[in-house]
């Protein structure tokens, strides 16, 4: 596959832009398994949004364990991936043109251990033509017991980063 994530300056010199949303953009990176990822937008647009770049300076390049969790092909996919240097676990989840719903329990999560999940997932304006940068970080606490309800814009996705405490 040749997909490059983590873009923000979404701009082009087409009259549509890119068809997706910062929140999918971080979701890839877990999604697409590549161990030679990049941070590949202009220095400025990651300067200027250091919150969600955060999570591109976070996610790990190689994996222990992948778990698909949902998906169908050509529509939508929630896939978590195991860290290979730490017991953090990573959730990608990215859709197509379609918004979706998914719940998506945490079984993949180690038993009797406590997480915090840093979520980063589209803001209630969040919309791939009109509001790619609508994304809003979050945390909570969470266990392998936990079921979480994502909320997928059009063309957008969900990343999360399961803290082990």
């Amino acid at each position: 596959m040749d997909d490059t994530p983590g873009i923000f300056g979404m701009k082009t010199r087409s009259t549509g832009g890119i068809a997706t949303t910062w929140a999918k953009h971080l979701a890839l990176y877990v999604v697409i398994y590549s161990p030679l990822q990049m941070a590949a937008d202009l220095l400025d647009n990651y300067e200027q949004n250091p919150a969600p770049f955060q999570f591109i300076k976070d996610v790990p390049l190689d994996w222990e364990d992948t778990r698909v969790l949902n998906g169908e092909v050509g529509d939508f996919v929630t896939i978590a991936r195991n860290d290979r240097a730490s017991d953090n676990w990573y959730l990608g989840a990215i859709t197509d043109e379609e918004g979706r719903e998914p719940s998506v329990p945490l079984s993949f999560l180690d038993p009797g251990r406590s997480y915090t999940a840093q979520i980063y997932r589209d803001g209630d304006s969040a919309h791939w033509k009109h509001a790619p940068h609508d994304v809003v970080i979050e945390e909570r606490k969470v266990t392998s017991a936990d079921i979480l309800d994502l909320r997928l814009a059009p063309g957008d996705g969900q990343a999360i980063r399961f803290v082990a405490n």
